[in-house]
């Protein structure tokens, strides 16, 4: 089977790599390659493709890489999602499925907070509301804020945490693909 797929030329620290088609067997350095489609420079950014090339290879049922279908995809030559590389260091983050459950989790503190105080208020005795009437809803309703806020607080912080939480996976991910370059720069 073919595949269509980065081989590294260039010296140490300064790679070069051409995109070729090749036999899967075929280790990615043995210069048994069918055809050279195009080159990607790193430390530029610059990818070269024949698209005329690409195509017909591709049409003739050449399997990419995932990296190189990633370049393809980025360059308009075929359409698609973008695939994820490194599917076991950075996960994909859906950013609206997280804000979505944000928000549920937001809404169900206020809602449990909004049915505490009710049960509490329906616990009260009616005896000790004729009473104290005027005292006591006074304190009710700045109980009620008060807890009410406190939810609200408790809610901040939840939102606080997993936006650190976010923060670290963005790090985490950014670590990720500086020791993955790095590991193949020192390659």
């Amino acid at each position: 089977m073919l595949m269509l797929r980065l081989q590294r030329i260039g010296r140490r620290n300064e790679a070069h790599f051409k995109m070729v088609v090749i036999e899967k067997t075929k280790g990615p350095k043995s210069q048994k390659y069918v055809d050279i489609v195009g080159s990607y420079n790193p430390k530029l950014g610059r990818v070269q493709i024949d698209e005329e090339k690409a195509k017909r290879w591709i049409s003739q049922g050449v399997q990419p890489s995932d990296t190189v279908y990633n370049m393809l995809v980025s360059n308009g030559i075929i359409e698609g999602k973008k695939k994820n590389v490194l599917p076991h260091k950075s996960p994909v983050i859906d950013e609206e499925k997280l804000a979505r459950e944000k928000e549920e989790a937001e809404a169900k503190a206020l809602k449990e907070a909004e049915e505490k105080v009710a049960a509490e208020e329906s616990e009260e005795s009616e005896e000790a509301k004729v009473v104290a009437e005027t005292t006591e809803e006074t304190q009710s309703e700045a109980s009620v804020k008060t807890e009410i806020e406190e939810v609200k607080e408790e809610v901040k912080e939840e939102a606080s945490e997993t936006k650190e939480e976010e923060i670290k996976t963005e790090e985490v991910t950014e670590t990720n693909n500086e020791e993955t370059e790095t590991k193949k720069e020192d390659k």
